[in-house]
């Protein structure tokens, strides 16, 4: 986005909240700064997503099940202090008018398991974050929605709220700790229909209390313009560390320094701190370079464990010293431990690999962000045994 076009929609979007200030339930929930998170007394956000299992064909492995449970308790053990559960709505393509809230199973059962989930995240000590999809059954990318002329963006945006508003009132009645209004939305966050965003914002204010997130891609960061309205910035951190194949971990360990750097400069821009909704390497040769390339469209895999481990310590270790970086959710476990049935053994989940040895030793680790706890040094021995 032109600077002149960036300035423009953000003068837009302020016109919008100085529109619902007068029935504003509150302002961000934070100070502001770009170590708010920090300043408020919180301990930095060391985080697991767990799931997405809606699926009936699934039965007993999904949201609020005993195996969900034994999952919550692993991520305490862990050291996750956090976890962000994810459920989904649908939209038929990449034109939609509205959002199905249905995924998978009823919708009814889908909340129902879903509260059950949160109450065995705070039974297991817990924080949530709540992460509200979309999917596309057609298929594409959410980020590319465009539902066409502006009375089209208007009943799309309609839609959206609905969809959004029904899960921050769930956040509310559950006892969610943070919620996310969207994920990956480009073409909705980053262009002259931020508005329609902004505006839903506002909405969600009057239905949930707790703190607001919204988790852009890594690569819209600077284009995003609804910053202002939320309380956390949060990124899908899916950075490239390397664009060579075979890079050293000093190679690797550079790209984290840039993507901390990046990490600064945008907190300070907004005075926000800034979240890593999704972190994630899957476990293969070179997993840093296009760490975003989904693990069912890849083939010929060469499995590396090594290279996964490598890839989350260079990535953390800058940004654990970084005071203006909340935290981290990785991407991800499922809600039935012993479920491996879920994605290929190149996947994305570091349970039970070396990289989360790396994982544990980060959650245990005293960051910039946390308050004055006694906690060990990243990277720990454990970690450095294995060659990092």
């Amino acid at each position: 986005m032109r600077a002149r076009d960036a300035a423009l929609v953000a003068a837009a979007i302020v016109a919008t909240t100085v529109a619902h200030a007068g029935r504003s339930p509150g302002a961000p929930r934070l100070s502001p700064g770009a170590t708010a998170w920090r300043d408020s007394g919180r301990e930095g956000v060391r985080g697991l997503t767990i799931g997405p299992v809606e699926s009936s064909l699934h039965a007993g492995k999904g949201y609020g099940t005993e195996a969900c449970a034994r999952t919550m308790d692993q991520a305490r053990r862990m050291g996750a202090t956090w976890v962000s559960l994810t459920p989904f709505g649908r939209t038929w393509d990449l034109a939609p008018t509205g959002v199905d809230l249905t995924f998978e199973a009823p919708f009814a059962k889908n909340q129902k398991d879903l509260a059950a989930a949160v109450k065995q995240a705070h039974a297991a000590g817990l924080r949530v974050l709540l992460v509200p999809h979309l999917w596309v059954e057609t298929g594409g990318w959410r980020a590319e929605i465009d539902p066409g002329d502006e009375a089209a963006w208007k009943r799309w945006a309609s839609g959206y709220r609905r969809f959004v508003l029904t899960w921050a009132r769930f956040a509310e009645t559950a006892h969610v700790d943070m919620l996310s209004v969207g994920v990956e939305l480009r073409s909705f966050a980053t262009t002259t229909h931020a508005p329609l965003l902004s505006s839903i914002v506002q909405d969600v204010r009057h239905a949930y209390g707790g703190l607001l997130t919204y988790a852009a891609n890594w690569d819209d960061a600077d284009d995003t313009v609804v910053w202002s309205d939320l309380d956390v910035i949060s990124l899908n951190a899916f950075f490239p560390l390397s664009d060579k194949h075979g890079a050293t971990f000093d190679d690797l360990r550079s790209g984290g320094v840039e993507v901390a750097r990046k990490v600064r400069e945008l907190a300070e821009s907004w005075q926000k701190p800034v979240l890593f909704n999704e972190i994630g390497y899957t476990t293969r040769k070179d997993a840093a370079v296009e760490p975003w390339i989904w693990p069912d469209v890849m083939k010929s895999v060469e499995i590396d464990q090594h290279s996964q481990a490598e890839a989350f310590a260079a990535l953390l270790a800058p940004l654990l010293d970084e005071p203006r970086f909340a935290g981290f959710f990785v991407w991800r476990l499922y809600a039935d431990p012993d479920d491996m049935s879920q994605e290929a053994e190149w996947g994305f989940s570091p349970r039970g690999k070396l990289a989360e040895l790396v994982v544990r030793d980060a959650f245990a680790a005293r960051w910039a962000a946390d308050r004055d706890v006694a906690r060990a040094s990243f990277l720990s021995p454990r970690a450095v045994g294995f060659g990092l």
